[in-house]
């Protein structure tokens, strides 16, 4: 019997150091392949392509899965540039996600100085460097996998306009998530970090309202001004929010507001968006935000209708997978600045209003806490409610960089946005080989999921029926 325990343990001993080994040895390939990886995301860095108008940037990473043997489905849920790309026909499901849209009117060169690119959009929220990361652990995952004879699917989902087009609700919507077990996403940050996220839910919509054009002048008596409505609108919302709960935002921008002083507007449009930790709330917020554009273009005498534009969940986390993957990612550790780099996040601290340069969490890794605290907004809220999903922030940003500025743009075009990128790529990829290794962990994520989602859940998109809003950056 000691014969047989000796030798049962000697066996168990020896799989696990070759397949520890296994797992360094993908690690190590993906690590030689960084300046492969770099040249991709600033390519897509370069494009600066936003929401669903990223034709090169998606055909890109398309090209770049294709050539490692992953089967290409494009165009799916009506999005032409959204795609899966997948490996492998049997064993679990596990998907990572990947995005690769810019803002509008971020355009700022790799410096450490505010100084516009000359184009009309940038990447102030990273993710050319998300979408090739991801792209980078799926092909990562997928060599493993072969080298090692395993059983197991893995997909790299395409997701474009997370930046307020919601491309990952009208994926979840279609369907496209019933058959995963896991999916993974990263997000680029100014630290290391796998907390448990939080998100909060968001509905937006562009409200439209239509006057009669008269000489402002001459005849105003005449004319019946829809930007008057649209500064009603503002007015009554602006109002409302004493009467909100404090932890919900409201914004929006005016995206016309007529063309001359002395033409009485016969068209104005007001773009929103309302936020809360709970998608009910939301709900409740944005129709009296509804209301209030019924009341303003009944004061005004105009006429008045809304595009749902996006509409999001709220984050489910999921504790099962959060702890694998910070001890993934704490064992992967963070990144060191050299000379160059840290004399280039120097400048860009002061230029925050810092007083020194804090790297201990790019250098490290944030410790955990279960306590998460939302404030933005993410469409992987609705994947979260289809399928159990993790995720974690990379140190791509020089430390204390606020996403949508262009420090966070000019950070992402430099080697510091390449060396934390590579520290998600290879955080994914050691999470997704735990999980394709011990199935257990897929299992009990799966019911700690269907716990806390609730057994009656049943998922209602917030932006409804409509069809991708494929236009709503014109």
């Amino acid at each position: 019997m000691k014969i047989l325990c000796s030798f049962f343990l000697f066996f168990l001993s020896s799989f696990l150091i070759t397949a520890q080994q296994n797992v360094d040895k993908v690690l190590t390939q993906l690590e030689s392949k960084t300046e492969f990886y770099s040249d991709i995301a600033q390519n897509i860095w370069e494009l600066a392509e936003m929401g669903y108008q990223e034709e090169k940037s998606s055909a890109l990473l398309q090209k770049t899965l294709k050539s490692e043997g992953f089967k290409i489905t494009k165009g799916v849920a009506g999005i032409p540039t959204a795609f899966i790309a997948e490996y492998g026909s049997k064993g679990p499901v596990i998907t990572i996600l990947g995005e690769y849209d810019a803002l509008p009117g971020l355009s700022q060169k790799a410096i450490a100085k505010k100084e516009s690119a000359g184009k009309k959009a940038g990447h102030a929220c990273g993710h050319h460097l998300f979408g090739t990361a991801s792209t980078a652990a799926a092909i990562s995952v997928k060599n493993w996998l072969k080298e090692n004879k395993v059983d197991g699917q893995i997909r790299f989902y395409g997701c474009p306009a997370e930046e307020g087009g919601s491309g990952k609700v009208y994926m979840t919507r279609a369907g496209l998530f019933d058959d995963v077990d896991v999916a993974l996403h990263w997000h680029p940050s100014s630290v290391n970090a796998a907390n448990p996220g939080a998100a909060l839910a968001n509905k937006s919509a562009k409200f439209r309202f239509y006057g009669v054009s008269a000489h402002a002048a001459g005849a105003p008596e005449r004319g019946r001004s829809s930007l008057d409505a649209v500064e009603s609108m503002n007015y009554m919302v602006n109002m409302m929010r004493e009467h909100i709960p404090q932890e919900a935002r409201i914004h929006y921008v005016i995206t016309d507001g007529g063309k001359a002083p002395n033409v009485v507007p016969d068209f104005a449009e007001v773009y929103y968006y309302a936020r809360h930790n709970k998608r009910d709330v939301v709900i409740e917020i944005f129709d009296r935000i509804i209301n209030a554009a019924k009341g303003a273009a009944l004061g005004t005498d105009t006429t008045m209708d809304f595009e749902m534009i996006g509409g999001t969940h709220e984050l489910l986390s999921n504790l099962t997978l959060q702890e694998l993957m910070y001890d993934n990612l704490t064992a992967i550790g963070g990144i060191t600045y050299n000379a160059e780099e840290k004399a280039f996040a120097t400048e860009i601290s002061k230029s925050l209003g810092q007083d020194a340069l804090d790297t201990r969490y790019s250098e490290g890794v944030v410790p955990f806490t279960k306590n998460a605290r939302a404030y933005g907004s993410t469409d992987v809220g609705d994947v979260s409610f289809a399928v159990p999903t993790v995720g974690m922030g990379a140190a791509t940003w020089v430390p204390g960089t606020p996403a949508h500025s262009w420090q966070a743009v000019a950070s992402g075009g430099t080697s510091i946005g390449t060396k934390g990128m590579m520290v998600a790529a290879k955080t994914l990829t050691k999470t997704a080989i735990d999980l394709f290794s011990n199935t257990e962990i897929i299992e009990k994520a799966k019911a700690e999921f269907i716990e806390k989602r609730g057994k009656d859940f049943k998922y209602i998109p917030l932006l409804g029926d409509r069809p991708p809003a494929l236009d709503y950056r014109n």
